[in-house]
C-alpha cells in the first residue's frame, strides 16, 4: 500500500509541477478570467434578456451583462482547463512513455493526472465564481461553482485527448479554442437566436450552461444540468484514459519469453 501511495504522490507531484511551469496558463487564470468578466459587465447593456431555461422550463429575465458574465466565465474556465491539460499532455508525452517503458504503472500516471486536473479545475472554478459575483450575487453560488467545475473538468479531459492524438501544438490549441467558442456562443441567448434549439443539447457544456444559468438567476434545483454534464465528463474522461493507455502501450518494449522469442503483448507489470 505504501509503495502504491509513493508512486501516486510522485506522479502527482510531477503533474502539478508541469502545470505550475506553464506560466502562460497561470497568467490566463490570474488576468483573463476577471478581465473578461469585468468587460462583460461594463460593456454589455443591463437591459433584461428574457430566455427559456430548457432544464426547468422557466422563463428567466436576467440583465444582459449578468448573463454574459456567466457565459464568459464558462468560456474562460473551459478554455483554460483545456489549454492546460493539452499542454501538459502534449509536452509530457515523451516523459510518460519513458516512465511506462521503465515499468511505472500506468494507472498511477492516470490517477495523478486526474488528481492534478481536479485541483486545477476546482481552483479555476472557485476563482471564476468569485469574479462573477463581485458586482452582484448569484442565487446559488455553490451550484454555480459546481457547474463551472464540471465544465472545466470536461474540457480538461478533452485536452488530454487532443494532446494524445494530435501531432502539432497549434492543432490542439485551435481545436480547443474553436470548440469552446462555438459551444458557449451557441448557447448564449444574447449572441444566438438558436440557443433554445434542441441541437444545443448535444454540445459539450450544455449541462453546465443549464446548471449555471439556473444557479445564477433562479432558485430552482440544477441537478438535471449537473447530471447531464456528468455524462459528458465521464465520456471525455473515458476517451482520455483510452488514448493515454494506447499511447503508452505502443511505447512499451516487447517482452522476451523463456524460449527467447518476443511476446508482442508487452510486459505484464503495467496496465
Amino acid at each position: 500500500m505504501r509503495r502504491h501511495w509513493s508512486l501516486f504522490t510522485t506522479a502527482s507531484r510531477y503533474a502539478l509541477i508541469g502545470h505550475a511551469r506553464n506560466r502562460f496558463a497561470m497568467l490566463l487564470v490570474v488576468l483573463y478570467i476577471p478581465v473578461w468578466i469585468a468587460l462583460a459587465y461594463v460593456t454589455i447593456p443591463d437591459r433584461p434578456a428574457p430566455f427559456r431555461l430548457r432544464a426547468t422550463g422557466e422563463v428567466l429575465t436576467p440583465p444582459g451583462n449578468h448573463l454574459t458574465q456567466i457565459t464568459g466565465a464558462l468560456n474562460a474556465v473551459t478554455l483554460i482547463a483545456g489549454f492546460m491539460m493539452f499542454a501538459a499532455t502534449f509536452t509530457g508525452g515523451a516523459f510518460d512513455r519513458r516512465l511506462a517503458m521503465a515499468g511505472y504503472p500506468r494507472h498511477h500516471l492516470v490517477l495523478a493526472k486526474l488528481s492534478a486536473l481536479t485541483l486545477v479545475c476546482a481552483a479555476v472554478a472557485a476563482y471564476a465564481t468569485a469574479a462573477a459575483g463581485f458586482a452582484w450575487s448569484p442565487r446559488q453560488p455553490l451550484v454555480l461553482a459546481a457547474a463551472l467545475f464540471c465544465a472545466a473538468l470536461t474540457y480538461g479531459a478533452l485536452g488530454v485527448v487532443f494532446g494524445s492524438v494530435l501531432r502539432r501544438e497549434v492543432e490542439g490549441m485551435f481545436a480547443i479554442l474553436m470548440i469552446s467558442i462555438i459551444d458557449v456562443a451557441l448557447q448564449n441567448p444574447l449572441s444566438s437566436s438558436g440557443s433554445d434549439s434542441a441541437v444545443v443539447r448535444f454540445l459539450p457544456s450544455y449541462g453546465a450552461v443549464q446548471a449555471s444559468m439556473s444557479a445564477a438567476f433562479s432558485s430552482a434545483p440544477a441537478a438535471q444540468g449537473l447530471a447531464i454534464q456528468s455524462l459528458w465528463l465521464m465520456g471525455a474522461a473515458l476517451a482520455g484514459f483510452m488514448v493515454f493507455r494506447r499511447r503508452t502501450r505502443d511505447a512499451l518494449p516487447p517482452a522476451v519469453r523463456p524460449d527467447g522469442r518476443r511476446d508482442l503483448r508487452g510486459p505484464t507489470s503495467v496496465l
